[in-house]
């Protein structure tokens, strides 16, 4: 995997261990102990006190999942509490913002802005993906660009000479979640930037219920 998230780091910067164990959970999903604790250069059961603490105060949960003979394997995950730990940008101040305009201005107003919005960003992400000189640069800068945005983005190769996309976050989830003409509008520029040599879909949506969004990225 070749990642951005360690040369770009987000909003949402962790300090603490327990801030660390968060941090892991929301960019590789639901993790035992002993993962966690290798991940942070401590034992597994120092990982376990801190998920302990974490899980009273609300921020993640315990599940099992049974493995042959013996006990079930426990892994932790966030809770909706913890996943409000990282940033969505001025959720509140912006869901009332589209609200009203779409109110006093109407629908197509609403369109126009996120179309002039979508302008913007392609034209800023042509300028920096202009110069790659291959499609595996193009997405490798496309994930830094949307690291920096706040979304935590990473990649890597499939098995079918493509590449995975992933962002572990979404900073504008509220906005997106209320009006998802955003959504619709980053898979535009996504396709328009990465050039005609490339497909592009997305397999995994935060907006209906996944942990993360994610995108499969095809030679055309």
């Amino acid at each position: 995997m070749s990642s951005t998230v360690a040369n770009s780091l987000p909003a949402w910067t962790p300090r603490s261990a327990g801030d660390r164990i968060l941090m892991l959970l929301k960019m590789h999903g639901d993790k035992s102990a002993a993962d966690l604790g290798k991940s942070l250069g401590t034992s597994g059961e120092a990982a376990r006190q801190q998920l302990a603490r974490l899980a009273e105060e609300g921020y993640v949960e315990s599940w099992s999942q049974a493995r042959g003979v013996g006990r079930p394997a426990q892994f932790w995950r966030l809770t909706a509490k913890g996943q409000k730990r990282f940033p969505d940008t001025h959720a509140a101040l912006t869901v009332d913002l589209l609200a009203t305009i779409s109110q006093e201005l109407g629908s197509e107003m609403l369109e126009q802005i996120i179309n002039a919005r979508e302008a913007k960003t392609r034209a800023a992400y042509r300028a920096e993906l202009e110069t790659a000189p291959d499609l595996e640069t193009r997405v490798a800068r496309l994930a830094d660009i949307r690291t920096r945005e706040g979304y935590m983005a990473d990649w890597e190769h499939d098995e079918s000479d493509g590449f995975l996309l992933y962002e572990n976050h979404c900073p504008i989830c509220a906005a997106a979640a209320a009006c998802q003409n955003f959504c619709r509008a980053e898979l535009a520029v996504f396709r328009e930037v990465l050039g005609p040599d490339a497909q592009i879909e997305r397999i995994e949506h935060i907006i209906v219920g996944a942990r993360r969004c994610a995108y499969r990225i095809t030679p055309a």
